[in-house]
């Protein structure tokens, strides 16, 4: 499938709606803007695919899941220490 769309003067732009739905993009999602040597690519980001992390590509969903979750636990124990000794 293949859309164009304009660039605002504040550079912004709208994603065909067809784009939107396939993929699942709703207001308030994020999506990351990735320079290639193809071009621009556009992905919405997810909280399960590990963000920010350095993984390897073929690390599985459920893999990510995890790692994700252990992070999370970590930082709200240290987060919750830190309230405890102000």
């Amino acid at each position: 499938m293949s859309k164009s769309t304009r660039v605002t003067e504040k550079g912004q732009t709208t994603i065909p709606k067809e784009l939107r739905e396939k993929y699942d993009l709703e207001p308030g999602d994020e999506v990351v803007w990735m320079d290639t040597e193809e071009g621009i690519v556009v992905k919405k980001r997810t909280r399960t695919s590990g963000r920010g992390m350095l993984l390897p590509d073929d690390t599985s969903e459920e893999e990510r899941e995890a790692v994700a979750e252990e992070l999370e636990q970590r930082v709200r124990e240290r987060r919750d220490r830190n309230y405890e000794e102000a």
